[in-house]
């Protein structure tokens, strides 16, 4: 509980933290501890968390198989750097090749996303010797120089001036088409649209592309099921490599498998990379991929902090128990009843644009009118607070900020998503 006359954390966050450091909230939410799908702030409130720390904790909070495993690892051996091995980082690369798609057996260790991708790059740039990549409009990958430059949205290519080549293809947002096309007659035309980006706007043999698997940052933005099939037979004259990021779809979220991109769209790509979910709260991010690519480029390199015993065990711990819960059946149950929540509520509420996703990955798209569909970004801000309120975290995403992320850990069960979606009428119906 806070202490009468001390000073507040939003006074003491402004003092030493960095003013880009912008948190949720007008009144900034100070987070003390949790337990399964909820967490409590320091003045006692509890939360449903529906967004899990942006797509992270996959098996919630508190004492959970992670947390034990962490804390009988944390008595052995905490960190030893890439310059030597431990049985569990070796443990954990030989599940991920377990679990990956078929001859996609090698694997790096890093601390987050971005450095996964930025590792992806490199990979890339190295077995192709190109320096030119292709990304989609609205992606976000990162804040690495690299995957800034990799960023299809303005306010997230802050910072760096002298950037990677990047040409931006059409992103399949099938919502706001950005070629005036509609599904399905459209014939998948913005993965098409490839071959005319690398023709005209690239040296004619880009290294890779990256795509996220379903787009978080962007606006849950997920791609007509042909997508990536269509998007890689484009980029396959090329020999464009494709890299699926999965920083945020992975580890069994879209409800089908352990990865979105070859179990839901049945495509595999060249190169997965992931993080945020792989060890359920833990600095871990992994770069994924066949050993003719994998060992391209020799170094040296090091991580420090890179696959350390602590989040390689948690990471091992995280599958281990998705498994076993079988929570990705679980995601799919869960997010098919959200859905089906959340369209029924889209019918008499014309402010939710569209409702979209897979699994518990899902995006409900606020427009002040659904004829014109301008952007509601007031109201999503205001949309947050007011959830907060009925003691419901969720996030926010799209180029203008009018997306609300749904997102929670893959634990959530049937009263967990019973008392979202009521809160979810409760606030909508404000509006």
């Amino acid at each position: 509980m806070k202490v009468l006359g001390k000073t507040s954390n939003a006074e003491r966050a402004k003092k030493h933290l960095f003013a880009s450091q912008a948190t949720y909230y007008a009144k900034p939410l100070t987070l003390v501890d949790g337990q399964g799908t909820r967490v409590r702030d320091d003045e006692g409130n509890e939360y449903l968390d529906a967004f899990a720390g942006i797509a992270t904790t996959t098996l919630g909070y508190g004492d959970n198989e992670v947390a034990e495993a962490v804390a009988e690892q944390a008595k052995k051996l905490t960190h030893v750097s890439t310059l030597y091995l431990t049985d569990e980082l070796l443990d954990y690369v030989e599940k991920i090749a377990d679990v990956a798609p078929e001859g996609m057996t090698k694997t790096f260790v890093t601390n987050s996303g971005s450095e996964a991708n930025e590792t992806a790059a490199v990979i890339a740039r190295t077995y192709k010797k190109s320096a030119d990549f292709l990304a989609l409009e609205h992606a976000y990958h990162g804040r690495t120089l690299y995957t800034v430059a990799l960023a299809g949205q303005s306010q997230w290519r802050n910072f760096g001036p002298d950037m990677p080549h990047v040409a931006f293809v059409p992103n399949p947002y099938c919502y706001r088409c950005p070629l005036n096309l509609t599904y399905p007659s459209c014939e998948i035309a913005c993965a098409k649209a490839a071959q005319r980006v690398i023709e005209t706007a690239t040296n004619g043999a880009p290294a890779a592309m990256i795509a996220e698997t379903i787009a978080g940052v962007g606006g849950i933005i997920a791609p007509p099921l042909e997508y990536f099939k269509v998007l890689q037979e484009t980029l396959e004259p090329f020999g464009t490599l494709l890299i699926a990021d999965e920083v945020q779809a992975g580890w069994g979220r879209l409800g089908d498998g352990m990865f979105g991109i070859n179990s839901t769209y049945g495509v595999v790509p060249d190169i997965i990379t992931s993080a945020k979910g792989a060890a359920s709260g833990l600095p871990l991010g992994l770069v994924i991929t066949r050993p003719e690519l994998a060992d391209i480029f020799k170094g040296p390199h090091i991580n420090t902090f890179g696959g350390n015993p602590l989040s390689t065990r948690a990471a091992r711990v995280t599958i281990e128990v998705i498994e076993k819960k079988d929570l990705i059946a679980n995601a799919k149950r869960q997010g098919q009843n959200m859905l089906a929540g959340l369209r029924d509520l889209q019918k008499r509420y014309p402010i939710m644009g569209e409702v979209r996703g897979r699994g518990l990955m899902i995006g409900v798209e606020l427009v002040k009118d659904s004829k014109t569909k301008a952007y509601a970004t007031e109201e999503a801000g205001r949309f947050l607070e007011l959830m907060r309120e009925k003691g419901i975290l969720v996030g926010r995403g799209g180029r203008f900020g009018n997306v609300i992320r749904i997102q929670p850990a893959l634990v959530f069960d049937d009263h967990d998503t019973a008392e979202f979606l009521k809160a979810f009428s409760e606030v909508i119906a404000t509006f």
